[in-house]
């Protein structure tokens, strides 16, 4: 095994997380950092133009493949589950939507952890301190940091009837998600710089890169973290990889860094002996630190897609039916950055209650005008308009656990889907409030007709198995190392993201998340990564 070097920091993933990391870390000279990313460049053209998700997700160039195992919850059906495996990760991949959540979400992870640093007021200029909001610096918004948000560039008028009905329902029009309390209906804010995708390699590595204390590794796949064992107990030397056909070692002078995210981070402390003991040593791993919280605890939002035909208004469907209409979309992306090619897969979002005992909003609405049966599919012949809605607080767990005593072998990802009666209860609540959307006045003109699950199931038990077919995951896993107290045994990581259990190793991505953010991940994942460069920043100092 050859020798890579030794480096202050190691880091073990380039996506959201670690690509702020590294930025972070190397604004210091005198500190050596080297991140490993198992993927490659992110200089495919379809990772830059924002429609191009379509081609980055189950694509092997950018995509890791996952696959979940069949679900009980979803009528036995197994789902693709895209996590980025490129410079930028997911960020490269995703949706692109800026979202920070709720002010409860942090509060509950602040109680959870006895961690008070938590909070929301004391995240949230974590937030914004990375931001470069289009509407400028604000007591909510920050200007000039990397993480560009801009509103989208595109009008639908069935969105803003869509709007217009929500308001009718009860949902207010409001103009920003990410103050702390996201109740309303809104376009969602995107990270672009002038209709092109912004990455969190354009943002924060690529100016990194310059710097001669960052070394990046591409087409690295990590196998283990090398633990070793002292008087003062376990502790993490470093890591162990491969590359362009060579094995390789690294060591870490201070600390090792791990950011692979919800699925890749518990899957390499599994296959590093720390983990179920139990489950380690059925798969030929020596158990070395037994942590049985490794790999439970996932959570996902799952959405909902109901899809209603119309009439009297243009859809994507029938605009993108023509080679008009499709030299249309290219020119005007062409030419302007504007138009489908610069759309989120979802516009317009909305956050309600699945029932008026919610002390915060626990659904969330993308609202898109296009439909399909199902994502990889072509979109339908007829004009249509598709609400998906998901519960933003789920009490269904799954996991994630290694198949294999082997780095190369796909984890086994165990979701459990509306696995409870609550979140079964919460799903047919959510069909029944969209259906009271769309029965609004405002869409009347449209001639809505439910196409997706259909009409035919009217009772909450019937709208609960509804929910079971249409249901599928919005990509935003969370939870599998989650963050605690030293005495909670679940507990993967401290409130400062150390591993219990060994020294000289954090875990910084989703997966620390006690609970799943109410909205999209990316941002507060990249908060994440913030605050463990401030806490790595203090530990250097002390």
């Amino acid at each position: 095994m050859e020798s890579a070097g030794e480096y202050d920091y190691i880091i073990v993933g380039a996506g959201t997380a670690g690509c702020v990391l590294a930025n972070r870390l190397t604004r210091k000279p005198e500190v050596q950092v080297l991140l490993i990313e198992a993927g490659g460049k992110d200089d495919y053209l379809w990772i830059h133009i924002p429609v191009g998700y379509l081609y980055c997700i189950d694509n092997p160039r950018t995509d890791w493949l996952f696959r979940t195992e069949a679900d009980p919850g979803l009528a036995g059906r197994a789902l693709i589950y895209p996590r980025g495996k490129v410079l930028g990760g997911s960020s490269s991949i995703n949706g692109m939507i800026y979202m920070r959540g709720q002010a409860g979400d942090y509060d509950r992870w602040a109680e959870l952890s006895g961690d008070p640093s938590w909070r929301w007021e004391h995240v949230l200029p974590l937030f914004r301190q990375s931001e470069d909001h289009h509407g400028g610096a604000s007591d909510i918004h920050g200007s000039g940091g990397e993480w560009r948000v801009e509103r989208q560039r595109l009008s639908w008028e069935i969105l803003d009837a869509f709007r217009e009905a929500a308001s009718e329902a009860g949902i207010p029009k409001i103009a920003d998600f990410n103050g702390g309390d996201n109740a309303g209906c809104a376009y969602f804010e995107v990270n672009q710089r002038r209709g092109i995708r912004l990455n969190t390699a354009k943002a924060f590595l690529k100016p990194a890169s310059q710097r001669s204390n960052l070394t990046i590794m591409t087409g690295c796949h990590v196998e283990k973290l090398l633990i070793e064992s002292n008087e003062n107990g376990k502790f993490c030397r470093g890591v162990q990889f491969t590359g362009s056909g060579r094995a390789f070692s690294a060591t870490a002078r201070r600390e090792t860094l791990l950011a692979a995210g919800a699925i890749g981070s518990p899957t390499i402390l599994q296959l590093s002996g720390i983990g179920p003991a139990a489950g380690l040593a059925q798969h030929g791993v020596n158990p070395l630190v037994d942590a049985p919280g490794v790999g439970e605890n996932l959570q996902d939002h799952l959405q909902l897609r109901m899809v209603y035909r119309i009439t009297g208004a243009p859809s994507l469907n029938t605009t993108a039916a023509s080679w008009f209409g499709k030299a249309k979309i290219g020119l005007q992306y062409m030419l302007f950055q504007s138009g489908p090619m610069s759309m989120a897969p979802s516009q317009l979002g909305a956050f309600a209650r699945s029932d008026p005992g919610q002390a915060t909003p626990n659904l969330q609405y993308h609202v898109q005008p296009l439909s399909l049966e199902k994502f990889g599919d072509p979109l339908h012949g007829f004009p249509a308009f598709t609400a998906s809605v998901c519960n933003l607080r789920p009490t269904s767990r799954g996991h994630v656990r290694i198949a294999a005593n082997d780095s190369y072998a796909p984890p086994k990802i165990t979701p459990n889907y509306l696995s409870t009666p609550e979140d079964r209860q919460v799903a047919a609540r959510a069909l029944a409030l969209t259906r009271r959307i769309v029965a609004s006045p405002a869409l009347a003109k449209y001639r809505p007709e439910e196409f997706k699950p259909g009409p035919s199931y009217r009772t909450e038990e019937e709208l609960a198995a509804a929910a079971s077919l249409i249901g599928t995951t919005i990509f935003h896993p969370a939870g599998t190392c989650r963050m605690g107290k030293l005495d909670d045994p679940m507990a993967v990581v401290d409130s400062e993201l150390r591993v219990k259990g060994v020294r000289g190793l954090r875990v910084v991505d989703a997966s620390i998340m006690p609970f799943i953010t109410s909205g999209n991940t990316n941002s507060p994942t990249l908060m994440i990564a913030e605050k463990a460069a401030q806490l790595l920043a203090k530990q250097a100092q002390r």
